[in-house]
């Protein structure tokens, strides 16, 4: 046994309201810059629904991820001999009209336009090519339709009747951000081995030196979470935020979600079982064998981990660890890809409550929601291709098990004294009440001591590099200055009880102190 750290997200759905805060927060942070216009480390879906870039789950048409052979694992997308024979022209890398071609408007058309009996209007125009552009798609086209699931490549692995009813029914949002997987197939995909997966962390990032732009990355990633930057001929992706976690701070994405729906913490894994749970011969399997490769903390495996003591108390306390592993009611997206992603996610439940009550029945009473759970308005059917590889019975017991965590819920509160369950209670708490360092539970980087973090540059700081704040796109004009606060600074001003008033970034604010220029300045009386 070989125990290794895993910083690791889990999202619950049932909070996601959709609002693309996180999408928001995410680009003006770190792809803000010239040749990443279009690109979005996180966005947000609606199910059903194309994604992001169009139709990203088709591995028929792009073969991402890995595949099982009689030799064991080889990616989809092919081998070293496919990947020399494609290095100039691959056909199965998205072009930019998969992703959009981003485009800004021409606003001087507005102010300079000649006296008319028109009104001007200011016409779109690529931010690659500068051209007149016409918009016909983008990274949320299919914001809040959920009418039209046709092109949806998950519902055609669903029967008819789940489409239909599907269509008249309901959608949900799906967030999404790199997986950083146990088993990258990104990583093993790039000639240049660029890609690499941190040992102290897991979090998967790309050397920017080494990378020489053959995008083979983007095509072997079967979420396309890698990305071309255009302008500097490099690959990009998400990086988890990893200046902030390793100062203990949680991902810009997490700290701005307005309805609190994602949880940071570690999780401990054996490395040396990957390649196993990865290649287990039945679809139905991987996500029971992924589950078998967490540790539990507090076993004498995890103390002989070797770990410093932070990072496994922080391992004991993870709220991750809890949602996936102890009430298993987190999963993971597309597991029959093989890379043993690490971002899960807690089925939608909501809706049943909504059916249940139009029906004149009891929408809280345990026994109408369990026999309710078969008839889901999202049905099990397509939640089961998202998460479980169609395996029904995980998503059928995690959706029981939130249904049993609402009834119980509900006696309480009416005082009807069900019998205790410290379960129940733990997963209230944790859906429920959980404050911010009971959602985020982050341990600082190795060698970092809390408290003496000396204050340092980024790694990417570097002239238009990300996180440098520059305007988005190249027709935004000159760059704005900003008061740019490092993530070492930031850290020290969210956890200390002084309350300041000096000038700060409203990105980043707590709610502390009196930002400049929010309010009136006081007027002081003689």
């Amino acid at each position: 046994m070989r125990p290794m750290a895993q910083i690791a997200m889990v999202m619950n759905l049932d909070k996601c309201i959709g609002c693309h805060t996180c999408s928001v927060t995410c680009k003006q942070t770190w792809t803000n810059r010239p040749g990443v216009e279009y690109v979005w480390f996180n966005n947000v879906e609606t199910r059903p629904g194309q994604g992001y870039p169009r139709r990203y789950e088709d591995q028929e048409r792009w073969r991402g991820g890995w595949k099982l052979t009689r030799t064991g694992l080889k990616p989809r997308a092919g081998g070293r001999l496919r990947k020399l024979l494609t290095i100039f022209a691959n056909p199965l890398m998205p072009s930019i009209q998969d992703y959009y071609e981003p485009w800004t408007y021409d606003y001087e058309n507005l102010t300079n336009a000649p006296l008319s009996g028109d009104v001007p209007v200011a016409p779109p125009r690529s931010l690659i090519s500068g051209e007149p552009v016409k918009i016909g798609w983008s990274a949320n086209w299919d914001d809040n339709l959920g009418g039209d699931p046709s092109p949806d490549p998950v519902l055609r692995k669903v029967s008819d009747q789940v489409t239909q009813a599907f269509e008249q029914a309901y959608m949900f949002y799906l967030p999404r951000i790199c997986e950083h997987c146990l088993n990258p197939s990104c990583v093993a995909s790039c000639p240049s081995g660029a890609l690499y997966k941190r040992a102290e962390d897991g979090i998967v990032l790309v050397d920017q030196d080494r990378c020489r732009g053959w995008r083979m990355c983007v095509t072997g990633c079967p979420y396309k979470k890698v990305y071309f930057n255009h302008k500097t001929g490099k690959a990009e992706k998400c990086t988890f935020c990893y200046p902030r976690v390793e100062v203990g701070l949680p991902t810009v994405c997490s700290e701005t979600c307005v309805g609190r729906l994602r949880y940071l913490g570690v999780l401990l894994y054996d490395a040396d079982r990957v390649t196993e749970a990865a290649s287990v011969p039945d679809e139905h399997d991987l996500y029971e064998a992924q589950l078998d490769l967490f540790i539990d903390p507090h076993s004498l495996e995890a103390e002989a981990a070797g770990l410093p003591a932070d990072w496994l108390e922080a391992a004991r306390r993870s709220p991750v660890y809890d949602l996936i592993k102890r009430h298993r009611v987190a999963l993971p997206l597309h597991p029959e890809y093989r890379t043993l992603p690490m971002v899960w996610y807690v089925p939608p439940l909501s809706p049943v409550v909504d059916a249940l009550s139009t029906t004149g029945h009891d929408g809280e009473d345990t026994g109408n929601l369990f026999a309710a759970i078969e008839s889901l308005r999202i049905p099990v059917g397509y939640l089961a291709e998202l998460f479980t590889a169609g395996d029904p019975a995980p998503v059928t017991f995690a959706l029981r098990r939130l249904a049993e965590m609402r009834s119980y819920m509900r006696a309480v509160n009416l005082g009807e004294r069900p019998p205790e369950d410290p379960e129940l209670d733990a997963l209230y708490r944790l859906l429920a009440l959980a404050r911010y360092e009971e959602r985020y539970v982050i341990p600082t980087a190795y060698g970092n001591v809390p408290g003496v973090v000396e204050e340092g540059g980024c790694s990417l700081d570097y002239d238009g590099g990300p996180g440098m704040q520059q305007p988005f796109g190249e027709a935004s004009g000159r760059p704005v200055p900003v008061a740019i606060e490092s993530f070492h600074g930031l850290k020290e001003r969210q956890t200390s009880g002084e309350v300041t008033h000096d000038r700060v970034n409203l990105l980043n604010w707590d709610g502390r102190g009196t930002p400049a220029g929010l309010f009136p300045p006081k007027r002081r009386h003689p």
